[in-house]
């Protein structure tokens, strides 16, 4: 994502980059999984239950980012309200940030992505392993909304460096081939989980492409 500095900054610019400001200090918990196998950059991991804040979002991979993180953040920084009152609550940020484009389907016969009908996003934060979905706060945008999800397998490829669409797709296709290499079955579209500020050094960063396993 590219961004300029100091009196170059648009608003919203500088508005998205204060909140991933408090991303990186404030990120401190990740979903819970136990670890099933590692072979080079691919993993198995069985994921905890958990609950997501998303949103939906139109636009490019980075543009869906910006404005989906803009949503859920603006909900976990006060656009709230308690369940027991009007008062709004500030919650925990974690990592990742974890964006799904919703209309593209798995082509079972090839490890390639193979349609893609709208440029529609599905972004979402989780939530704190210390909250139910009877003790989160109410959303005050109708655009974010709360999810339990259950346990899943999911199938991982982890990498560095900037996660730009070519590379997302070139790293899909990878973890694609690898599930079908090992006798899985893909039951989701890939995931592209984002843990580091824009300004992480490239070898510094961490990104994953996450794919749900039968």
């Amino acid at each position: 994502m590219k961004t300029r500095l100091g009196k170059f900054l648009s608003p919203t610019a500088a508005i998205f980059i204060g909140l991933l400001v408090a991303t990186h200090v404030m990120a401190t918990e990740e979903p819970k999984f136990k670890l099933i196998e590692r072979n080079g950059e691919f993993e198995l991991r069985l994921y905890e239950p958990m609950i997501v804040a998303e949103t939906y979002v139109r636009g490019s991979l980075n543009e869906a980012s910006s404005a989906g993180f803009r949503l859920i953040a603006g909900y976990i920084f006060g656009g709230n309200k308690s369940r027991q009152s009007n008062v709004s609550e500030k919650i925990a940020m974690t990592a990742p940030v974890t964006l799904e484009q919703s209309s593209q389907k798995i082509a079972m016969t090839a490890p390639v992505m193979v349609e893609n009908n709208e440029d529609r996003w599905r972004v979402h934060f989780v939530m704190p392993a210390s909250h139910t979905l009877t003790s989160l706060p109410i959303p005050t945008d109708s655009r974010v909304s709360l999810r339990e999800i259950a346990e899943q397998k999911v199938a991982v490829i982890v990498f560095s460096g900037f996660a730009g669409e070519d590379k997302v797709k070139d790293k899909t296709a990878a973890l694609l081939d690898w599930i079908k290499s090992q006798g899985l079955e893909a039951t989701s579209t890939p995931r592209l989980a984002r843990y580091n500020p824009p300004w992480t050094l490239p070898f510094m960063r961490r990104n994953e492409i996450l794919i749900n396993i039968k």
